[in-house]
């Protein structure tokens, strides 16, 4: 069943959105005497504190039990609704692919919250409960707004601080009514068809990343998208250097899950892998 995804700037009510939409399709469900299992799934529920947002390496741990509990949670029979920051739109794009790979709808709300009442509300929540001024400022920085014409930011709800109510209808046909896309040969899983995957995989992967450090060397940062090896896809060049060691964790990324999954044409390999460079690197 499908998957909403919640984002949304830090305390700007995307927990109560979600237990609105929760409300509503449980109510809904009932009435249509469908029976599924719906979860919530957050920071609270994960048990990770906010002082994780202070450090590069808390918040990728953070982002890891998110990923881990929707892999885990969503199914056939159960409705997630990943009720988080989401900020960066390569973590919606890893979200979308879960919900892809096993063939169901997604969607994304959006609660559109003005920075200075976002700021006044986590103020109201008292020291217990709120995100430290810091790294409530450093998050707000970070945002990276969804938009549509993204595939993964499709369909896109946003709910506007003084809307009543969540848009009922559009939801239900959006996730429940909808028929979801079918998995591509970048999700779908599937028997390992070469025997030489694994090289393939590691092959592919290394040489584009390093063909990217060479292309950067030479053109600088911020410049024309560079063609790379193994790819008719081209990689985006971020208006800032992008380390090796970034470039590194991207691809271990990539290749743990891949070989986990066995996911990939081994022809297709490069061009996937530049997709998923492409969605992470800003």
């Amino acid at each position: 069943m499908p998957l909403i995804i919640i984002t949304g700037y830090p305390s700007s009510g995307k927990t109560q959105r979600a237990n609105e939409i929760k409300e509503y399709l449980l109510n809904r469900l009932q009435q249509e005497g469908k029976s599924f299992r719906i979860h919530i799934i957050n920071d609270e529920t994960l048990h990770v504190p906010k002082e994780a947002y202070k450090e590069a390496r808390e918040e990728k741990k953070a982002r890891g039990a998110m990923l881990s509990a929707v892999e885990r949670t969503l199914s056939r029979d159960d409705i997630v609704i990943a009720d988080g920051l989401n900020y960066i739109k390569g973590f919606r794009y890893q979200l979308y692919c879960v919900a892809r790979a096993i063939g169901t709808a997604h969607c994304v709300v959006h609660t559109g919250v003005p920075v200075d009442m976002a700021k006044a509300w986590n103020q109201a929540r008292g020291a217990d409960d709120a995100y430290d001024e810091t790294i409530f400022e450093e998050l707000i920085t970070r945002y990276e707004e969804p938009e549509e014409r993204n595939r993964w930011d499709s369909p896109l709800f946003t709910l506007i601080y003084d809307d009543v109510d969540i848009p009922k209808d559009k939801i239900w046909d959006a996730v429940i009514l909808k028929k979801p896309p079918p998995p591509n040969k970048s999700t779908v899983s599937k028997p390992v068809s070469s025997t030489n995957y694994v090289y393939e995989l590691d092959k592919a992967t290394l040489e584009i990343i390093n063909a990217f450090v060479e292309r950067q060397k030479e053109f600088g940062p911020g410049g024309n998208p560079m063609m790379v090896p193994r790819s008719q896809t081209k990689v985006m060049n971020p208006s800032r250097t992008v380390t090796s060691s970034e470039l590194r964790r991207l691809r271990k990324q990539f290749v743990t899950y891949n070989k986990m999954n066995t996911t990939l044409d081994v022809d297709r390999l490069g061009d996937v892998f530049v997709e998923y460079l492409n969605s992470n690197l800003q």
